[in-house]
């Protein structure tokens, strides 16, 4: 492949992994600025550390089997920090108990999109938490690429040669490419001014909103041994939207101190329980936590810390229609300057993210040769 010209200008419009995994592609061969509406990059991944107890805000992890993860790690020097499960197995609850699950019948229950390959071999994560890849890619970017955090894209524009992303104060970026590294109803409006009605059908894209709570407790505090990596809940004893609790000081090796138990609850909330008159507040997520928690474990006493967060709208679903949108608009991009990459429109998780940042930017390297 020909040398890219140092001149060759790309605007990657969202600043989470897929984006910044396109980002590292390209920072050798292209002048690249990375673009995000939200104050922080790193979009779905947070972590935060607290009195030496790693919390996870966002994703905890990616399949056991992603070969993209362990790339990236190798490129931005963070390879030595992979590490996996420390306990494998898995409770179900069925309202009155909890029983060891067979493996791989956590994830099928939940309705994950593992591949089957992945079933019951887990997750992987880093040592300090996934956080520890945001910070180890935006080290990498630093004056390699402008990195614009607090910027939001209004819409993309197609030019002569090349294209332009209109932001939404009036400024614009003159682009030789772009890639939309977004949630699907975004890369609507940003592409909709230019190729409609493929890129309006994306409005529709289904998603899912989570809620989750972690709670940090004094060891004497839980009477359970705490010997798998957590529980799921029987669809049909679900409360409060209460779905699923990890174990997480017993899933991964230092993520709490020894006089610390961490255990982080997964909830599908409903709308009116995000926004509006009805939401919950923190207080209210973390009562509902402690009342799951209680059905299934012996819990004596408060938290000593809980950590709230929110994340409407986030889950991308990818049923039959999805998929066709996506491939419809894609087909419409066919010979424009511009890439989709992101798990909202190729596949759900950390893995997909990465390999879909990988093959926009391997797409857009291709044609600017």
């Amino acid at each position: 492949m020909a040398r890219v010209a140092a001149e060759e200008r790309v605007v990657i419009i969202g600043g989470g992994l897929a984006g910044l995994t396109a980002a590292v592609r390209l920072s050798s061969r292209c002048a690249v600025t990375v673009l995000d509406a939200r104050p922080r990059l790193g979009g779905q991944i947070l972590t935060e550390t607290h009195g030496g107890c790693v919390i996870e805000r966002g994703a905890e992890g990616f399949v056991f089997r992603s070969d993209a993860l362990p790339r990236l790690a190798a490129a931005v020097g963070l390879s030595d920090q992979l590490i996996g499960q420390s306990v494998t197995r898995s409770y179900g609850f069925d309202g009155e108990r909890l029983r060891v699950l067979a493996p791989g019948e956590a994830a099928t229950f939940l309705g994950f999109q593992v591949p089957r390959d992945d079933l019951g071999l887990g997750i992987r994560s880093f040592r300090r938490g996934m956080g520890s890849l945001v910070l180890a890619l935006t080290a990498h970017l630093d004056g390699r690429v402008g990195l614009r955090a607090g910027i939001a894209a209004e819409h993309v524009e197609l030019r002569s040669a090349g294209a332009r992303v209109v932001l939404d104060d009036g400024a614009r970026l003159e682009a030789d490419a772009v890639i939309v590294a977004t949630p699907a109803r975004v890369a609507a409006n940003l592409l909709q001014q230019e190729f409609d009605p493929q890129a309006s059908a994306l409005l529709a894209a289904p998603v899912l909103s989570s809620v989750t709570v972690e709670l940090a407790f004094s060891r004497e505090a839980v009477d359970y041994p705490l010997d798998a990596t957590g529980f799921v809940v029987a669809q049909d004893v679900q409360q409060d939207g209460l779905r699923a609790c990890t174990f997480t000081s017993a899933k991964f090796a230092d993520r709490s101190t020894s006089e610390r138990v961490l255990l982080r609850l997964f909830f599908r909330p409903e709308p009116e329980q995000l926004e509006g008159p009805l939401a919950v507040n923190d207080e209210g997520w973390v009562g509902r936590a402690m009342d799951g928690l209680r059905r299934a474990l012996r819990v004596t006493g408060e938290p000593l810390a809980s950590w709230v967060s929110r994340w409407p709208g986030a889950l991308p679903v990818f049923d039959d229609a999805h998929r066709a949108a996506v491939a419809q608009l894609e087909t419409r991009l066919e010979g424009a300057p511009i890439e989709l990459a992101g798990s909202a429109f190729h596949g759900p998780g950390i893995d997909a993210a990465v390999r879909s940042g990988e093959g926009a930017a391997e797409r857009l390297l291709a044609r600017l040769a």
